[in-house]
């Protein structure tokens, strides 16, 4: 974990090449406490995708809980009732 201090946030090449060593987040303080965070694109759309994919995986537990499910040979009937296969 790299933790800086709010006045580094001046010196932005810095910045980038801790974001990029750390791949990861750079967390930023004030008067010793965290105030921002502070990540490279990359990880931040690696970290979005993640996001996503844990929310669709709940949401299909959730379905599967709420019984909100079809059988795979009836999904296998209505394709085909459907396009006639």
């Amino acid at each position: 974990m790299t933790i800086i201090p709010m006045r580094d946030l001046k010196d932005t090449v810095e910045i980038e090449r801790k974001c990029r060593e750390a791949d990861g987040p750079v967390f930023v303080t004030k008067n010793g406490y965290g105030k921002l965070v502070v990540m490279s694109i990359d990880h931040y759309e690696k970290l979005i995708g993640e996001l996503r994919e844990a929310k669709a995986v709940n949401e299909g537990l959730k379905d599967i809980a709420s019984g909100n499910i079809v059988d795979g040979d009836e999904v296998k009937t209505r394709i085909s009732d459907k396009y006639g296969l």
